[in-house]
């Protein structure tokens, strides 16, 4: 067996729709923030339960949007320090400052670090659903938000469709910037979404996201914006792999169920999921002991045995990254849970179409290389 890390998957019957529509398109010339994206936001709004939905060309200017919409330009944001490089590098990009947190057993931020974090000036904090977990803290950081007047901005990413109590991702702050990045659970090739119930924020976004433009067909620019625009050609790949959001998720349950029974077989412990959450198993994430080399494993597996494994989530938290340790200064152990979580995690391959007999046989082979 061949086993990568991801799979990208259109059925057949999409790939038609999307090259029907992509000749429709392109006989009309409108290729650009048309019907296709309307009909896109109008529908994973609905999903999600906001609002307002806007779609960008990529979850990291939905995220730098989100930030500019909420000004803050010379304020710090909180961002847990276990998160891809684009959740920081937003903030700065939007004016902000970075203060990093740390992180609790599920990979997500830690309420209490995050109370130590606040500062004066301190205007909203990230919450990044890793691996496609909506953490039960979030609670905990809505009453810190309440209590010291913060933004709450969710990083859904990873989170399409994920749930907390039968509320879904993007739809507890503020705002949350989801991406359709090729590797997320639905892909638009390239793009991103904001959602939110702001109306203030829904008029200023998209403004932002086209060039600061009073209005798509005028050329009076009112803001200092940006090229953050979403294509109609990916606006129709998105909105194809929407329609099968629920099915992607249900697949992806049913091989982390399987994952679930035949671990116990082996010395490795999948991450735990919260009560009351609903993930969509983004990532299949599980922990190794501290002495074990993972880049090893890592190694053996993909050249004994052709599988695969994915980028961890993170394999290095943000305050260790050369360019932040650069601009802050950090060392290393200033965020010790995150340092160790990080250092001992893999991401088992999940895809829809992947089978039970594949599953077994990556846990086998997983069980070969740790003996």
């Amino acid at each position: 067996m061949i086993i990568p890390p991801a799979r990208v998957y259109f059925p057949e019957e999409d790939i038609e729709i999307i090259l029907d529509k992509v000749k429709e398109i392109l006989s009309t010339g409108w290729l650009t923030l048309g019907k296709y994206n309307k009909e896109f936001e109008e529908k994973f709004s609905k999903y999600v339960g906001t609002k307002y939905a806007i779609a960008t060309n990529s979850g990291t200017s939905a995220l730098e949007i989100l930030l500019r919409c909420i000004n803050v330009k010379d304020s710090s944001v909180i961002v847990p320090t276990n998160t891809f490089f684009a959740t920081p590098a937003s903030v700065i990009h939007a004016g902000g400052k970075v203060i990093f947190a740390d992180i609790t057993d599920n990979l997500c931020i830690d309420p209490e670090s995050v109370n130590e974090a606040i500062r004066k000036d301190t205007k909203a904090i990230i919450v990044v659903h890793i691996g496609g977990i909506v953490p039960p803290q979030i609670e905990e950081i809505i009453k810190i938000c309440e209590e010291y007047n913060l933004y709450l901005i969710e990083d859904a990413a990873h989170a399409h469709g994920s749930e907390y109590k039968s509320k879904k991702a993007g739809s507890f702050g503020i705002g949350g910037a989801f991406s359709f990045y090729p590797t997320k659970v639905i892909t638009s090739g390239e793009g991103g979404m904001i959602t939110t119930d702001s109306e203030d924020i829904y008029k200023k976004a998209i403004i932002l996201r086209d060039q600061g433009k009073a209005g798509f067909y005028g050329n009076v620019h009112v803001d200092m914006g940006y090229n953050w625009r979403m294509s109609e050609i990916h606006a129709i790949i998105g909105l194809t792999q929407f329609s099968r959001l629920e099915e992607f998720i249900e697949k992806r349950q049913r091989i982390a169920k399987t994952y679930d029974r035949e671990l116990k077989k082996i010395d490795v412990k999948p991450l735990k999921i919260p009560r009351n959450v609903r993930p969509n198993y983004y990532k299949y994430i599980a922990f190794i002991d501290e002495d074990v080399d993972r880049s090893k494993i890592k190694k053996e597996l993909k050249e004994r045995y052709n599988i695969g494994l994915s980028g961890e989530v993170y394999e290095l938290p943000c305050h260790l990254q050369p360019i932040f340790k650069k601009l802050y200064g950090f060392k290393g152990g200033e965020f010790p849970i995150a340092e160790e979580l990080c250092k001992r995690h893999i991401c088992l391959p999940i895809y829809p179409t992947m089978s039970k007999d594949e599953v077994r046989y990556v846990v086998e082979c997983l069980g070969e290389v740790m003996r």
